[in-house]
C-alpha cells in the first residue's frame, strides 16, 4: 500500500505541475483546494482516487486540457521536474529528520517558529537562485525582500502550517515565498515510461553468430493487459474469429487452434521474388484504403509494424488504376509546393511541421498544449471551421528588432548626395548593377543613395569631433555613403553664441555655408572648420564659446562677430529643428547614428568600432537590395530612399516601451460571468471589463475598428489627464480605425467627491454621440476645467453646445461609484498596477506601468497604432467578415499575437483525395486539431506515425487526413523489422481497479524462424541500458525459446548537450574539459569538447547542476565568458543548468583564454617539473585495452580475449568496454572476473550525436563506435589505447605493441595478409575503387589497432574522421565495412602506420606457415566456407577450448553464490512479489 500511495502522490504532483504550467495563479488556487485531497483512504480503489483528482483538476481546466493532462500523466512527462526539485532539496541539504523545511538565504529550519528569527539577518546573506519553473506565491511584487523557499510535501500537516504562515507574510509583502516539492524519505521506486520505440530487426544468418550456451530463463510474468478481444476483430485468411466465437461458443478452443494454425501459415517468411516486391507499397495502401474507416489506422499500424510477416499476403492485393493515378498527381503537387517526395513521411498539426527526427511524444504534447490555448480561445470567441483555419494561418509578424526611423526630414543637413553630386558622375546609375558579380568584400560604387548615415551630434561632446573625422574619411575615400548631420543645440530664443558654444558653433557653420556657394568646398571647409576647432581643445575638455570667437576672428578678420554670433544673428535659421526632431524621434543618449534609419547600439558608436560596423552594414544591406532588385520590388525608376522608408520596420518615432520584443497580453477569451467580480479569476475579470467597456471613436458611424486602446490612470491627477488627452488628440487625427476606452485606477478609495471627473467621462460616453462625447471630454481634461471644478464650478456649467444635456445630467447624478471599484480591482489583480499608476492597453497588449515622470505622447499613440496594425490587427480584420464586431478583432488579435511565434504554418492540401487520402472527421461543436500525415505505409516513419496518430486521435478531437505517399518499383524489402511504439493516451488500470505497472512493448504472434536483434529507439536525450534479461537480445531465436522473452531497460541518464566556442578566435577549443556536479559534489560527470561544431555531451539526471571547467589545464588556461540556454543569469559566476524534462537540453558556452595564457595550447604538454614525470611513469605502466561486443556469443569471445591478454603480460591491464550494447549478464559478472584475475575495467558510453548521420542497423552503429569517438570516449590522461576485437586470441605481450614507435602516425593497423592464395578472388581491395585509391599503400584490417591518443587529438584526427564519415555515409552503398573502410579511405589525410604482419593472423587470408609466429589470431569470417565462429575457434586455436572451460567454471561459481544468497532472501522476495 505504501508503494501504491507513493505512485498516487507522484501522479498527484505531476497533475499540480500541469496546472502550474497554465498559470501561477491557478497553481496556488489548486494547492489551496486540494490540501485535504492527498490523504489516500484505505478502502478506496486506486482508480476512484485517480478519478477524484482528475475531477478536481477539471474545475480548473477545460475538457481539452483534462484530456491533455491524462496524456501527460500517462507519459509521466512531469516526473523529471518533480525529481529535479527533489535533487535541488538534497543539495541544500535537508536538516535531519525533517518532513518539511524552509531555506532562508542558505539557513534552514524545520519549524514555523524560527521564520521570524531567520528573516532578521537574511538581508546580509546572498539571495538564492530561483529557476524558471519555480512556483512563487503571487503576493505583493516587491524585489528587495528576503526569499523563503519551502521544501515540503503538499497535503501534509507540516506543509499546511508552513503554507499558512508564509502566504500571509507574502501577501503583506514582507517576503517572497517559493515552493519546491520535497518528500523526506522517498522509497526508490522505478516507474515504467513510455514515448519510445522498440524494434526487432531481422538479422542476416549468413555467418552463424549464436551462442550455444543454454540460458536458464526465469519465467517473467508481466501483469500486462492482453486484450484477446482486440486480436479477434482482425480477419485471418478470410475468417472473422470474433464473429465465429460469438455464434459458436461451444467451439471456442478449436477456433483458437484454427486461428493459430492459419496465422502460422500466413506468417510465411519465405523470401519474395523481386517482381513480387515491386508494388508492395501501393498494395499496402490499397488494403488500408479499402478497410472500414475506423479500422484503417489500426491496419496501417499492423501492416507497417509487422510487415515481414504480412508481406506475402500483400502480394495478392490488386491496385486500382484510379488510386495509382491520384497518388502520382498528389505527389507531383506536394513536391512542387512543400518539397515532399514519394516515400517521405511528414506530419503537420494545424499546419506546423512536426519533424519526427527531432520531435518525440513529449515535445508533441507541448505543441498540443500551446495550440490548445489558441484553438480554445478561437472556439470560445465563436470562431469555428474554415474561419479557424484562416486565422491560424495568418502570418502574424514576428516582432522586429531593427526598427528604423524615417530619415526624410528637413532637419537633417545632408553633406553629399550620391545621385546628384558631380564627384560621383562617373559611376553607373542602374540598380541592376547590384547583380553584377564582384570579388567578395568589394563595395559596389553605384550612383544611388542606397546607404545613408545620419549622425545626431551635440557639438559640445568630445566624441563629436572623432565622429566627424570618420565622416570625412568616408567622404574622401568615396565610399558610396550619403552622410547627414543633425546638430542638437540649445533652443532658447534669448541665447547667443558668445555664451553657448553649441549655438555659436551652429551660427558659425551657417555663416560659412552662406559665404561659400560651392557644395564641395562647403563640405570640406565645414569639416575642416569643425576639425580645427576640436584640435584646439585639450583632451577631456569640451568646446568653449571663447574658442569659437577666437577662431572666427582669426579666420575671418573682416566678419562682424556680433552679426554672426549675437542674439539677433542672421545665421540662426532652423537652429531649433534639430533639437525638436531629436526630441520627437524618441532616440536615446547622444551621440547617435542611424544607418538607413536603423539606430546603432551604444557599443557600435565607439569611433574605433564604427568604421567596421558601417562597412559591415553596407555589405549586409547589399544582399537585401540584391534580393529586392531580383524580385522586381526595386526597379530603375524607384527612388531608393523612398523604397527604404516604405518598409514595414520604419516607424515615425522610437519608443523602446512600444517596440520592445518582450510583450505581455491580456487573455480576452473568457465569456463574462456576472457573479461576484472579486471572486472570479483574471480571465473572467478581463471579460467583464471588456463587455462593459464604452468607447470614444472619431466618427458617428459604427464601423469596425481594428485597433482598440484602453487608457488606464487616475484622472484626478495631472499625469492621468494628460495621458487620456494625448489619446483623444490622437483619435482626432487618426483614421477611423481606432477607438479609445477608459479605465480608472484611483489613488485612494473611490467616493462621490473624488471621482467627479471620471463619472463625467463615463456619463458622456453613455449618453452622448461619439463626436460630442469626445469633444466634451477633451475640454474637461484641460487644466483650466479641472481648476474651475476645484473652485466649485458645477459640471453642468461646463457642458457644450450639441450635447444632450438632460440625459447627461440624469446619468451623471445617478452613477454609483461601485463600477469604479471593479475597475480598481481589475487594475490591481489583473494589470498588477499600484493605485494611481498609469498604463495603456492596445488590442490586449499591456504597456506599463509608466513611471511617474514618464510621458506617453500623441506621437507615441500614433506609433502604437501603427505597430498594432502592422503586427496582425489589419490582417485579422480582413479575415473576419464585416458582420463581426470590433470587440472580436481586439480579442482575436490579442490571442494570436500573444501566442508564441513558432515556425510558419504550411497549407497542406491535396488535389484529389478520394482514393489516396484517409479521412477521419472531428466530433461536432468541439475544439479540433487539424492533422495531416503524409506517409508511405511501408517505411520506418509509418511504423512511428501510425502509433502516434492512433493515440493522438484518442487524446484530442482531430480532423485527420492521411495521404498514402507510396514509392513505386521497389527492388528490395522496404522494411526488415517488427516495431512497437510505446505510448498510451491515459493511465491504464487493471480489471480489479488497481493501476497497471505501466506501458510495455509487446510483440505477439511473431514468426519463429528468423533471427532477431532488439533495438531501442528512444528520444534523443535518453541514455538507456538493458538491466534485466537472461536472453541474448542480440540474437533472439524464438524456435529455441519455450517461454516469453522478456527484457527490462532502464533510463539511466538524461543527456545535456552543448556547443562551445572560443570568443576571440571563433573556433571550438579542442580538448577543453567540462565537469558537471552539485555544489557539494562538483565532479560527478565530465566530458571533452570536440572540434566538430564545438560539440560536447554530459550525462546527468533531473536536477540543477553546476557546469565548470575541469580543474587542471582547462581551468588554468580558459575562463567561461557567456552562456545561452542555461538557467542562471548570463553574467553569473556559476553556470547552472536545470534538467527538468524529458526534452533535449542544448546549451551554448563561450570561453576565452586568460590574458596571461594566450600563447598556451590545451593539448600540448604543460611545462612541468620532475613531479609530473614521476606521475607519468606510473600511469604509463598500465595497458589500456578497448573493445566492443554485442550478443552473448561475442561476450563469450570477449571474456576469452581478455584472459588471453592477461596470460601473456606482466603489466597491469585496464579494460575499457563500450557500455551501450553490453548485456545485463555481462555487466553483472565482469566485476567477479576482475576480482579473480586482478585487472581494472571501466564501462564508457557516448550517445551518437544528433547532427552526425545516424545509422539504422545495429551492427553498423557498433562499428561506428569503434572508430568515430576515440578522442572523446577516454579521459585525457589515457595516452595510448589498443583496440582488440572480441573474437581475437592474443599470444604475445601487448606491451610490445603499446611501446612500438608509430613514426608520427596517430594510429597503427595491420595490413591484410596476402599469403593464402586460394582466397585471391575475395580480396576486394585489389581491384576497382580501392586499388586506385590506395595506390601503393596497403588495405588494413580493423580487428586490432593501437592509437596514440595524444597525437590523435593534436592533429584533430577524430574530427577529420567524423567529417569524412558525414560526407560518405549519406550514400547507403559506401562504407560497407564502416570501421575498416573509413580509416583506409582517409589514409592520405590521417596516416596509418602499418604494423608488422605477425601482429594479426587470420586463417581466411594468411597461410598456415605464418601461424607459428602469430602474435594474435583473429577469427575472421570465411566468405568461402561460411564456417560458424564457435566451430572455427575450437579448430584453429587449441588453447581457446581451455580458456572457455576456465571461464565457464568461474561463471558457474558466481551463479552458485548468487543462488545461495537468493535462497536466504526468499521469504522477503515472495512478499515483495505479492505487493507488486
Amino acid at each position: 500500500l505504501g508503494r501504491l500511495f507513493r505512485f498516487l502522490y507522484w501522479l498527484f504532483i505531476d497533475l499540480i505541475e500541469f496546472i502550474g504550467e497554465d498559470g501561477n495563479e491557478k497553481f496556488w488556487q489548486f494547492v489551496d483546494t486540494v490540501k485535504e485531497l492527498t490523504v489516500y483512504k484505505h478502502g478506496e480503489s486506486v482508480r476512484s482516487y485517480y478519478n477524484l483528482i482528475i475531477k478536481k483538476a477539471g474545475q480548473f481546466l477545460t475538457d481539452l486540457q483534462v484530456n491533455l493532462l491524462k496524456f501527460a500523466l500517462a507519459l509521466r512527462s512531469y516526473s523529471p521536474a518533480v525529481h529535479a526539485s527533489q535533487q535541488i532539496a538534497k543539495d541544500e541539504p535537508p536538516p535531519e529528520a525533517c518532513p518539511a523545511f524552509v531555506s532562508i538565504h542558505g539557513q534552514h529550519s524545520c519549524s514555523t517558529k524560527d521564520i521570524k528569527k531567520l528573516l532578521k539577518a537574511a538581508a546580509g546573506r546572498p539571495k538564492p537562485y530561483l529557476y524558471k519553473n519555480d512556483h512563487t506565491y503571487p503576493g505583493v511584487n516587491i524585489t528587495d525582500v528576503p526569499v523563503v523557499i519551502l521544501y515540503a510535501e503538499i497535503g501534509t500537516k507540516k506543509f499546511t502550517s508552513f503554507h499558512k504562515a508564509l502566504s500571509e507574510k507574502a501577501e503583506k509583502g514582507t517576503l517572497t515565498y517559493v515552493l519546491r516539492h520535497f518528500v523526506a524519505n522517498p522509497k526508490p521506486q522505478k516507474m515504467l515510461l513510455s514515448g519510445y520505440g522498440v524494434e526487432l530487426a531481422i538479422k542476416s544468418t549468413e555467418y552463424k553468430a549464436v551462442d550455444d550456451t543454454e540460458v536458464k530463463g526465469q519465467l517473467v510474468i508481466y501483469p500486462t493487459v492482453i486484450n484477446v478481444e482486440d486480436d479477434d476483430n482482425d480477419e485471418v485468411q478470410g475468417f472473422f474469429f470474433g464473429t465465429l466465437k460469438k455464434s459458436h461458443p461451444e467451439l471456442q478452443e478449436h477456433l483458437v487452434e484454427l486461428r493459430k494454425h492459419l496465422l502460422e501459415s500466413t506468417n510465411d517468411m519465405a523470401p519474395l521474388k523481386v517482381w513480387e516486391m515491386q508494388d508492395l507499397s501501393f498494395q499496402a495502401a490499397s488494403r488500408i484504403m479499402s478497410a472500414p474507416k475506423f479500422d484503417a489506422l489500426k491496419l496501417l499500424r499492423d501492416l507497417s509494424q509487422n510487415f515481414p510477416s504480412k508481406a506475402r499476403s500483400l502480394t495478392r492485393v490488386a491496385v486500382k488504376q484510379e488510386m495509382r493515378k491520384e497518388i502520382e498527381e498528389n505527389q507531383k503537387h506536394l513536391s512542387e509546393t512543400i518539397g515532399v517526395h514519394p516515400g517521405d513521411g511528414e506530419l503537420f498539426i494545424n499546419g506546423l511541421h512536426i519533424d519526427l527526427d527531432i520531435h518525440n511524444p513529449f515535445s508533441i504534447l507541448d505543441i498540443l498544449k500551446s495550440e490548445a490555448k489558441v484553438l480554445e480561445g478561437l472556439h470560445n470567441l465563436g470562431i469555428k471551421g474554415e474561419h479557424q483555419d484562416k486565422l491560424l494561418r495568418l502570418p502574424v509578424n514576428a516582432v522586429d528588432d531593427s526598427y528604423a526611423l524615417d530619415i526624410r526630414h528637413p532637419a537633417i543637413m545632408w553633406i553629399n548626395d550620391i545621385e546628384n553630386d558631380l564627384m560621383y558622375r562617373s559611376w553607373p546609375t542602374g540598380v541592376q548593377e547590384l547583380l553584377r558579380a564582384t570579388f567578395p568584400g568589394v563595395i559596389r560604387q553605384i550612383r544611388r543613395n542606397f546607404f545613408n548615415l545620419v549622425l545626431f551630434l551635440d557639438p559640445l561632446q568630445e566624441e563629436s569631433g572623432e565622429l566627424v573625422k570618420l565622416a570625412e574619411l568616408f567622404y574622401k575615400h568615396k565610399i558610396p555613403l550619403r552622410i547627414g548631420f543633425v546638430f542638437v543645440v540649445n533652443t532658447k530664443d534669448e541665447i547667443d553664441g558668445f555664451s553657448d558654444a553649441g549655438v555659436g558653433f551652429y551660427r558659425l557653420l551657417n555663416y560659412i555655408a552662406d559665404e561659400y556657394d560651392l557644395p564641395q568646398a562647403l563640405i570640406l571647409n565645414f569639416l575642416a572648420t569643425l576639425l580645427q576647432l576640436y584640435s584646439k581643445v585639450d583632451v577631456g575638455e569640451t568646446l568653449s564659446a571663447d574658442t569659437i570667437t577666437a577662431y572666427l576672428k582669426r579666420k575671418f578678420p573682416k566678419a562682424n562677430s556680433e552679426r554672426i554670433l549675437g542674439v539677433e544673428s542672421e545665421y540662426d535659421d532652423k537652429r531649433k529643428d534639430g533639437a525638436l526632431f531629436y526630441k520627437k524621434s524618441g532616440l536615446g543618449a547622444l551621440p547617435l547614428a542611424l544607418f538607413n534609419g536603423v539606430p546603432l547600439s551604444p557599443d557600435e558608436m565607439d569611433p574605433e568600432e564604427l568604421e567596421t560596423v558601417i562597412l559591415q552594414r553596407i555589405m549586409d544591406t547589399t544582399t537585401a537590395f540584391q534580393r529586392a532588385v531580383f524580385m522586381g520590388q526595386l526597379s530603375e525608376g524607384s527612388d531608393v530612399v523612398d523604397y527604404l522608408m516604405e518598409q514595414a520596420n520604419v516607424v515615425p518615432r522610437m519608443n523602446p516601451l512600444i517596440l520592445s520584443s518582450d510583450r505581455k497580453y491580456l487573455d480576452l477569451t473568457a465569456t463574462p460571468d456576472t457573479y461576484m467580480f472579486s471572486y472570479v479569476d483574471t480571465r473572467d475579470k478581463t471579460a467583464v471589463i471588456a463587455k462593459r467597456m464604452k468607447y470614444f471613436t472619431n466618427s458617428d458611424e459604427d464601423g469596425m475598428t481594428p485597433v482598440t486602446l484602453w487608457v488606464v490612470g487616475d484622472f484626478q491627477k495631472v499625469s492621468g489627464r494628460k495621458l487620456l488627452l494625448s489619446a483623444l488628440k490622437h483619435l482626432q487625427k487618426a483614421s477611423p480605425g481606432v477607438r479609445v476606452g477608459v479605465i480608472d485606477n484611483p489613488s485612494e478609495k473611490p467616493y462621490d467627491d473624488n471621482t467627479v471627473l471620471y463619472r463625467a467621462i463615463w456619463a458622456s460616453l453613455l449618453t452622448q454621440k461619439n463626436k460630442a462625447a469626445a469633444e466634451f471630454v477633451h475640454k474637461l481634461l484641460k487644466e483650466e476645467s479641472s481648476q474651475l471644478l476645484q473652485q466649485g464650478t458645477k459640471m453642468k456649467d461646463l457642458l457644450m453646445q450639441g450635447m444632450d444635456m438632460d440625459a447627461f445630467e440624469k446619468k451623471f447624478n445617478t452613477l454609483e461609484v461601485d463600477f469604479i471599484r471593479t475597475q480598481q480591482l481589475f487594475c490591481q489583480d489583473v494589470l498588477k498596477l499600484n493605485p494611481g499608476q498609469r498604463a495603456v492597453i492596445s488590442n490586449g497588449r499591456i504597456l506599463g506601468p509608466f513611471e511617474e515622470q514618464e510621458e506617453f505622447t500623441v506621437e507615441d499613440f500614433h506609433l502604437l497604432e501603427k505597430i498594432t496594425l502592422s503586427g496582425s490587427a489589419e490582417k485579422v480584420k480582413a479575415r473576419l467578415d464585416i458582420i463581426f464586431a470590433s470587440d472580436l478583432v481586439m480579442k482575436v488579435d490579442a490571442l494570436l499575437t500573444a501566442a508564441p511565434k513558432g515556425e510558419v504554418r504550411r497549407d497542406v492540401h491535396f488535389i484529389k483525395d478520394t482514393h489516396s487520402v484517409l479521412h477521419l472527421s472531428p466530433r461536432e461543436n468541439e475544439v479540433f486539431y487539424d492533422v495531416v500525415a503524409i506517409v508511405d505505409p511501408l517505411t520506418r516513419e509509418a511504423q512511428k506515425i501510425s502509433s502516434l496518430l492512433t493515440v493522438l486521435s484518442q487524446v484530442v478531437n482531430v480532423r485527420l487526413q492521411v495521404f498514402m505517399n507510396c514509392r513505386a518499383k521497389l527492388s528490395e524489402m522496404p522494411l526488415k523489422s517488427f516495431y512497437r511504439f510505446v505510448l498510451e493516451p491515459d493511465v491504464i488500470f487493471l480489471a480489479n481497479d488497481t493501476v497497471s505497472p505501466g506501458p510495455v512493448a509487446r510483440f505477439m504472434e511473431l514468426p519463429e524462424t528468423p533471427l532477431l536483434t532488439l533495438n531501442m529507439i528512444t528520444p534523443e536525450s535518453w541514455m538507456v541500458q538493458a538491466v534485466r534479461s537472461p536472453y541474448d537480445l542480440d540474437n533472439i531465436h524464438l524456435q529455441e525459446v519455450n517461454r516469453v522473452v522478456a527484457a527490462e531497460f532502464e533510463l539511466e541518464h538524461l543527456l545535456l548537450e552543448g556547443h562551445c566556442f572560443d570568443l576571440s578566435t571563433g573556433q571550438p577549443p579542442r580538448g577543453l574539459q567540462f565537469t558537471l556536479g552539485m555544489s557539494r559534489d562538483p565532479l560527478m560527470y565530465d566530458t571533452i569538447v570536440m572540434a566538430n561544431l564545438g560539440y560536447f555531451q554530459l550525462k546527468a539526471n533531473p536536477g540543477a547542476w553546476i557546469l565548470r571547467l575541469r580543474k587542471g589545464r582547462s581551468e588554468e588556461i580558459y575562463q567561461i565568458l557567456t552562456h545561452d540556454g542555461t538557467d542562471s543569469p548570463a553574467d553569473a559566476g556559476d553556470v547552472i543548468v536545470v534538467l527538468n524534462s524529458f526534452h533535449s537540453k542544448i546549451i551554448k558556452v563561450r570561453v576565452q583564454k586568460k590574458a596571461d595564457k594566450l600563447g598556451e595550447d590545451l593539448l600540448s604538454e604543460a611545462s612541468g617539473g620532475s613531479k609530473k614525470d614521476d606521475g607519468e611513469k606510473k600511469k604509463d605502466d598500465v595497458l589500456n585495452i578497448f573493445s566492443v561486443a554485442s550478443g552473448h556469443l561475442y561476450e563469450r569471445f570477449l571474456r576469452i580475449m581478455m584472459l588471453s591478454v592477461l596470460r601473456h603480460t606482466q603489466t597491469p591491464v585496464k579494460f575499457w568496454f563500450l557500455k551501450n550494447y553490453l548485456s545485463p549478464s555481462f555487466k553483472d559478472t565482469i566485476s567477479h572476473m576482475a576480482e579473480s584475475y586482478g585487472f581494472q575495467y571501466e564501462l564508457v558510453q557516448y550517445k551518437w550525436p544528433r547532427w552526425l548521420h545516424q545509422q539504422t542497423e545495429k551492427q553498423r552503429i557498433i562499428w561506428g563506435y569503434k572508430i568515430l569517438f576515440l578522442d572523446v570516449l577516454f579521459p585525457l590522461a589515457v595516452d595510448k589505447i589498443i583496440f582488440v576485437d572480441a573474437d581475437q586470441i592474443v599470444r604475445a605481450d601487448l606491451k610490445e605493441l603499446r611501446d612500438l614507435d608509430l613514426e608520427g602516425a596517430p594510429y597503427g593497423y595491420t595490413p591484410f595478409c596476402d599469403s593464402r592464395r586460394e582466397m585471391e578472388g575475395y580480396r576486394f581491395w585489389k581491384t576497382g575503387y580501392w586499388a586506385s585509391h590506395l595506390g601503393h599503400r596497403k588495405y588494413h584490417i580493423s580487428a586490432l589497432y593501437v592509437v596514440d591518443l595524444k597525437k590523435f587529438r593534436k592533429i584533430a584526427a577524430g574530427d577529420r574522421l567524423r567529417g569524412q564519415y558525414q560526407a560518405l555515409s549519406q550514400d547507403p552503398n559506401s562504407l560497407s565495412n564502416l570501421d575498416q573502410d573509413l580509416p583506409n579511405n582517409m589514409i592520405h589525410q590521417v596516416a596509418i602506420k602499418s604494423l608488422p604482419q605477425e601482429w594479426l593472423w587470420c586463417e581466411t587470408w594468411c597461410d598456415d606457415t605464418s601461424k607459428t609466429t602469430a602474435k594474435t589470431i583473429d577469427l575472421c569470417n570465411n566468405p568461402m566456407t561460411k564456417e560458424p565462429k564457435l566451430v572455427a575457434a575450437a579448430r584453429i586455436v587449441p588453447e581457446w577450448v581451455e580458456y572457455d572451460r576456465e571461464i565457464k567454471e568461474l561463471l558457474r561459481r558466481v551463479q552458485e553464490q548468487e543462488d545461495t544468497t537468493t535462497q536466504k532472501q526468499i521469504p522477503a522476495a515472495s512478499q515483495h512479489k505479492k505487493g507488486y
